[in-house]
């Protein structure tokens, strides 16, 4: 492990550290008959912002507090820059962790939470208020260092758990769900705070959400979890442009659902072939999953299709779209164009012209 420096380390010294890379190997957790964990295997590039996502009970808040050492795995390892730390206490591992509660001490000011670590590893006063103040201006709160936790919004008391986090310059940094407590516009500006602050000191940092848009928006690379294992690791265009499974294409984003047929190596539906992306079920009978964005509606007074409902979004609207077999299926189509595309207009729907993923027909 990492020896703790004897001297504040600023903004300009965690730059010039390199992230440290992260390894788990096999990781198997059980609660009873619970499976959390089920063999996981994933690496993380020092440096990385990395988000687990998934839904509730898929195992990524588990994995993340394997890492942290707040939970033993059954079986497996958790390496750090090489070293086996699986059997390390939390409070060796020279990890920063910030949890959905802020868990401010209520009785300490702003200033005194943020120094809190470096308390009671016994630094000076000094170094404290010094690494305090180097923090909170890092966060943005410099002008609320004498305040207490009760007189900041939630957001303010999540970027002071945030520098607090920060203050012992960890190699890691673990984010359990920060930012669901918070109103929406508040967690838009503190997710793009946060992978501001990462870029600039370039530390590990795994991140864990149960919200699309926050992972998708900072991250480098996004790890969608399913029963303990993980589905696909990828960047988040590549996950949402090319997902490995119909679990996550499904999970990550907005699909439809079409019903399609299978022949020739093509998939046939809404009238077109097009060609398949991934592997193609066994089965003739398909569904076509197929984001709003890659189906092209078109009014048609001899259209078989009908516009249920319009939704309109500022550059973007959505229309939900009838077709003769009752599926309904969500278009965007740019406002500009999209005066004619009424509720209760016929209408004709083809798919844009490029690979489709599909999956197999569930029985029914």
């Amino acid at each position: 492990m990492t020896a703790v420096s004897t001297r504040p380390a600023g903004p300009a010294d965690l730059r010039e550290r390199p992230g440290v890379p992260i390894r788990l190997e096999g990781l198997t957790r059980r609660y009873g008959a619970v499976v959390a964990l089920d063999g996981l295997d994933l690496d993380i590039a020092g440096g990385e912002f990395l988000a687990l996502l998934g839904p509730s009970g898929c195992g990524k808040t588990t994995a993340l507090r394997a890492i942290a050492g707040f939970d033993s795995p059954d079986a497996g390892r958790v390496l750090l820059d090489g070293r086996d730390i699986t059997g390390v206490p939390a409070s060796k591992r020279d990890m920063g962790m910030v949890f959905q509660a802020y868990s401010l001490f209520p009785n300490l000011t702003v200033a005194e939470n943020v120094g809190f670590g470096l308390r009671i590893r016994r630094r000076p006063k000094a170094e404290q208020a010094a690494r305090a103040a180097e923090l909170l201006e890092l966060v943005g709160l410099a002008d609320r260092a004498a305040r207490y936790p009760h007189q900041l919004s939630g957001g303010q008391q999540q970027r002071v758990a945030l520098a607090r986090a920060l203050a012992v310059a960890p190699q890691v940094l673990l984010l359990d769900e920060p930012l669901s407590a918070l109103d929406a516009q508040v967690r838009v500006q503190l997710r793009e705070e946060i992978r501001r602050i990462q870029l600039e000191l370039g530390i590990t940092t795994v991140f864990v959400t149960h919200d699309q848009a926050e992972a998708l928006s900072v991250a480098d690379r996004v790890g969608v979890m399913r029963g303990g294992r993980l589905e696909q690791v990828a960047s988040p265009d590549e996950l949402y442009e090319r997902p490995a499974t119909g679990f996550v294409a499904e999970f990550v984003g907005t699909m439809n659902r079409v019903p399609a047929e299978l022949s020739g190596g093509e998939v046939h539906l809404l009238g077109v072939r097009r060609p398949v992306t991934g592997a193609a079920p066994a089965s003739r009978d398909v569904v076509a999953l197929v984001r709003p964005e890659a189906l092209v509606v078109t009014a048609d007074p001899a259209g078989v299709a009908r516009i249920v409902t319009r939704t309109f979004s500022g550059a973007s609207t959505r229309v939900l779209v009838a077709l003769p077999d009752g599926v309904e299926v969500r278009v965007d189509v740019a406002s500009a164009t999209s005066g004619d595309l009424t509720p209760g207009a016929a209408v004709t729907v083809t798919p844009a012209e490029r690979p489709v993923l599909v999956v197999p027909q569930e029985p029914q």
